[in-house]
């Protein structure tokens, strides 16, 4: 961190707010995914435009970086024996597997940590859930074995007992839609909460800047001859905790799973130093974790490696390691062990006083005040992010997870 920049840690929440008025959050998506409005700021200059658009805006020889995540029925509406209904929102997995995507593959039984709602009257026994999985009846029971602060952990067990895991959420769940949305999840909800590009089981939450890619929108940029890659960071309940500390030195940022297979570094670094244009703010996050732990690699390499980032990593050392030789790093640790991905954890923390590394825009949706999302958004574009905000509520722009984009090209884009 250079001494001119600020010390995020330091930085106080309430300096990063707007008034969003309840009814500029989108409720329900557009009836077309690529219909939505897209605010294109470059270098300073903004401009309303169409995302049906958002090809021919793109910088030349841009790579755009894609999270290929899936949302997972999340929420549970289960019955005490007395009739009454317990909520159980699905967080991440404890046991046997802590690691999403196998977790998601366990038959039998599973322990998970989960928010828990109208439990008061919960106080013992199982709670149960009848549904339907692969065309035939189906029985789900829940049982809370510890209670956390703000979350418990259950134990689920079903029959058929040879159902993954992954089944029983298809079949019983619900998608976890934005606690500000205030309402369920419908069918539309089903296919439109889910990017046309989803793959990989895990989020609890969609990331929500891939919403407006169309078959047509990807068709499009494929004619142009504009690369993309995808990486995985499943997206947790954090995403929406609000800061409550007086300054971020007092916020904890939420752990999140990242992978990214060895074909995307190869290809990462092949595009260098071109355009990278992550889609959202979790690839964003991943691809800059990707510099922190091969520069981790890079510095240490008599240390076994780690694979985690830490919230405030970048700001407490600032390696003069090379982009190249960092990803390289991670490559040849790849290559050493025969995988072929690379997991990872990420709690990396993007406030204004961040150095980018990788990515030279951001493709996102328009954020709720006082949140990590918007600190990420000022970090790249600095104080005119106040000036992107005024400009969408004073036309017309949707907010949230429903709402419309923006194309952010800082300088030097």
């Amino acid at each position: 961190m250079s001494a001119s920049a600020p010390d995020p840690r330091q930085l106080s929440i309430h300096d990063f707010t707007y008034q969003l008025p309840p009814e500029r959050i989108a409720p329900e998506p557009l009836p077309a995914r690529d219909q939505s409005k897209l605010l294109l700021y470059h270098q300073g200059v903004i401009r309303d435009q169409s995302f049906r658009e958002l090809p021919a805006l793109l910088p030349p020889r841009s790579l755009l970086v894609f999270n290929d995540t899936k949302v997972v029925r999340a929420r549970l509406f289960a019955r005490r024996p007395t009739g009454g209904i317990v909520e159980l929102f699905c967080l991440e997995p404890v046991a046997p597997q802590r690691a999403i995507e196998p977790a998601m593959q366990q038959t039998g039984n599973c322990v998970w940590k989960c928010l828990v709602g109208n439990g008061k009257r919960w106080k013992e026994g199982p709670v149960t859930l009848e549904f339907n999985a692969q065309n035939q009846p189906a029985l789900l029971s829940a049982e809370r074995i510890e209670q956390g602060e703000g979350y418990a952990l259950i134990r689920f067990s079903w029959e058929p007992a040879e159902l993954p895991f992954a089944e029983v959420l298809r079949g019983a769940g619900h998608l976890p839609l934005p606690p500000y949305l205030n309402r369920t999840d419908t069918d539309v909800d089903a296919i439109r909460y889910q990017t046309v590009y989803a793959a990989h089981e895990g989020a609890v939450a969609a990331p929500t800047a891939g919403l407006h890619f169309s078959d047509a929108v990807l068709a499009d940029l494929a004619a142009r001859r504009l690369e993309s890659v995808r990486v995985t960071l499943h997206v947790g309940a954090g995403t929406f905790q609000p800061v409550k500390a007086a300054s971020m030195q007092g916020h904890s940022m939420h752990g999140e799973a990242i992978s990214v297979t060895a074909a995307t570094l190869r290809q990462l670094l092949a595009h260098l130093p071109h355009p990278v244009i992550p889609v959202g703010t979790t690839s964003l996050r991943t691809l800059e974790s990707l510099y922190w732990l091969g520069a981790r690699l890079v510095q240490e390499p008599h240390l076994a490696p780690t694979w985690h980032v830490s919230q405030w990593q970048p700001y407490e050392d600032q390696p003069a390691v090379p982009v190249a030789d960092a990803l390289r790093a991670l490559l040849h640790q790849l290559e050493t062990t025969g995988e072929e991905s690379l997991t990872a954890t990420t709690q990396l923390l993007i406030a204004p006083g961040y150095q980018f590394r990788l990515v030279q825009g951001l493709i996102t949706n328009f954020h709720q005040p006082e949140s990590t999302l918007l600190l990420l958004v000022a970090a790249l574009i600095g104080p005119d992010w106040q000036r992107v905000y005024d400009h969408a509520l004073r036309h017309d722009y949707r907010f949230l997870s429903y709402g419309d984009s923006s194309l952010l090209l800082p300088q030097g884009s």
